[in-house]
């Protein structure tokens, strides 16, 4: 019902970050599992683009798993109070529903894990708290809901915004190089330069 990329970063330390935790079935929180214990990870952080329910689906699991809780940008707390009620009407049920923010993220944080630092770039217009993180020795952004391929997020969610979703893709986003490949909260990966020249919303 929800597809949602969940992203998992490591270097050769050993050291990684989770992005989205969305998994929500047991046979995704097993997968997400198995593969760091096999791999002989260690979670640093666990990482929120935004709080909305398809992306906190699974944080409680890896909480309980790895002992690291969310971090996400504060403006975004309230979807977690209303997530309960929200997974309710879809029928489904989290695992704890007492969730809440452990750190804050704020514009400009670094988030640091083995050799490689993300940045935390501020888009709100989706919803209020929108994070983009930005490795810029790699040259990766994971967008979130922000920019997709083609397209952006929605925004008429509680504390969307069209036009400032819109006005801060260009001024937050697309002033980064445009050989930035861009990993979005659903569907396929994208370059800056793409976007920038052919997404409908901006052309």
């Amino acid at each position: 019902m929800f597809p949602v990329n969940c992203y998992l970063l490591y270097d050769n330390t050993g050291e990684a970050v989770i992005i989205d935790p969305g998994c929500y079935f047991p046979e995704e929180k097993e997968f997400i599992r198995d593969y760091i214990q096999s791999k002989g990870l260690t979670v640093k952080h666990m990482l929120c683009t935004h709080l909305h329910l398809d992306h906190v689906f699974g944080c409680q699991f890896i909480k309980d798993t790895f002992g690291v809780g969310i971090e996400a940008n504060p403006a975004d707390e309230f979807w977690l109070e209303q997530a309960p009620q929200q997974a309710r009407t879809f029928g489904l049920h989290i695992q704890d529903m007492n969730l809440k923010i452990d750190k804050h993220i704020l514009d400009g944080d670094i988030i640091k894990f083995g050799n490689l630092e993300l940045e935390a770039i501020c888009v709100p217009g989706h919803s209020p708290g929108s994070l983009a993180f930005y490795c810029k020795e790699k040259k990766l952004l994971f967008s979130g809901d922000i920019l997709f391929q083609g397209s952006i997020g929605r925004a008429d969610l509680q504390g969307g915004n069209f036009e400032e979703l819109k006005e801060n893709i260009c001024n937050r986003l697309f002033v980064l190089p445009e050989d930035v490949t861009v990993y979005p909260g659903h569907g396929p990966s994208t370059t800056i330069e793409y976007e920038k020249k052919n997404n409908p919303f901006f052309i």
